[in-house]
């Protein structure tokens, strides 16, 4: 157990508290490690037959990883520990998304980047009302990582792309609608449930129990805004990132998005769109957590991710100066190449 993790066992289940609260439990390397410990060693003990991630704090579950650390490494020419940092947060992801037992998560707030990385490959994932669902890495840089290509790769080809490309925060419901999430839940029910869970844990069957806990506790979380505004555009998928972009221009109700679009990254913009078609081909959360390691060794050192985090967590005048700032300048080769070697 660290300070900012509290690893404990409740009768059969394993239980995981993200305790950073001061910044919204954002993953430290310190944290994804403990995280992997925990599930290591619990993937054998017999005594642990399901495993739950909560969160402390009342903004949200995680609002990703600590990209600022990341981005100081990078600049200290520190590139390969960079690197070590994604290398260790995508094993963890590829251990909670592949573990033999059933593994909860309670979120609510903030479920954003690296927080959908660890609630979004739970087996159950419940959460609540008033939660945000993003990947917003466009915003600095970055890209959709984590292996959320291979949840999104599940859902509609225009809401995975629109939700990769904008970047957007959505609600509950949208979440719901995009695969990212399985219940919503009453928060005034939320210590009954959490009571529920550990003792589903000690059930002959805890995947049925659970499931049968979640059926009863789920409510109506409100409208999809996000995914009603995704299927207006046409069904047919698109063959490349500029005929998304231009079926985008035709539908006036997706204006806000298109100039949401254009504020990322156009490294970030290519990345997205290539690596969600590949993670369809590959529709393996391992095989699409190994495309994500390339791209971030490619991605991290690249201008746009030490801009980026400047403009929106260091200096935060949200005004990035991209390299190169448009489309047309940029050569895709070198991220079409860490993206084909899949």
């Amino acid at each position: 157990m660290t300070s900012q993790l509290e690893i404990g066992v409740e009768g059969a289940m394993g239980v995981i508290v993200l305790n950073r609260p001061e910044a919204i439990n954002a993953l430290s390397r310190e944290m994804i490690e403990g995280i992997s410990e925990a599930l290591t060693r619990w993937q054998v003990d017999e005594a642990v037959r399901a495993v739950l991630f909560e969160a402390r704090g009342t903004k949200g579950f995680c609002a990703g990883g600590d990209v600022r650390s990341v981005r100081a490494l990078v600049l200290a020419g520190k590139s390969e520990e960079a690197l070590g940092y994604f290398a260790a947060e995508y094993r963890m992801n590829r251990l909670i998304a592949e573990f033999p037992k059933p593994v909860v998560v309670l979120s609510s707030g903030i479920v954003m980047g690296g927080g959908i990385g660890i609630a979004g490959h739970c087996a159950f994932r419940i959460t609540q009302p008033g939660a945000r669902f993003a990947m917003p890495e466009g915003a600095i840089g970055f890209f959709c990582d984590v292996g959320a290509n291979a949840i999104l790769a599940k859902a509609p080809l225009n809401r995975a792309l629109l939700f990769s490309l904008s970047g957007a925060s959505v609600g509950a419901t949208d979440a719901l609608a995009l695969g990212l999430a399985d219940a919503i839940v009453a928060p005034e029910r939320l210590m009954e449930i959490r009571a529920g869970l550990v003792n589903a844990a000690s059930a002959h069957r805890p995947e049925e129990a659970i499931v049968t806990l979640m059926q009863a506790e789920s409510i109506v979380g409100g409208e999809a805004v996000f995914v009603a505004l995704a299927d207006l555009l046409p069904p047919q998928p698109a063959v490349s990132l500029e005929e998304f972009l231009a079926a985008l221009k035709q539908v006036p109700a997706l204006e806000p998005m298109l100039r949401l679009i254009a504020t990322r990254s156009p490294s970030t913009l290519v990345t997205n769109f290539h690596a969600q078609l590949t993670a369809r081909r590959l529709m393996d959360v391992g095989k699409t957590l190994d495309m994500d390691l390339r791209l971030a060794a490619l991605m991290a050192t690249r201008p746009d991710f030490a801009e980026g985090v400047r403009a929106v967590l260091v200096d935060k005048d949200n005004r990035p100066a991209w390299a190169p700032a448009s489309l047309a300048e940029l050569d895709a080769e070198p991220i079409l190449a860490a993206i084909e070697a899949a």
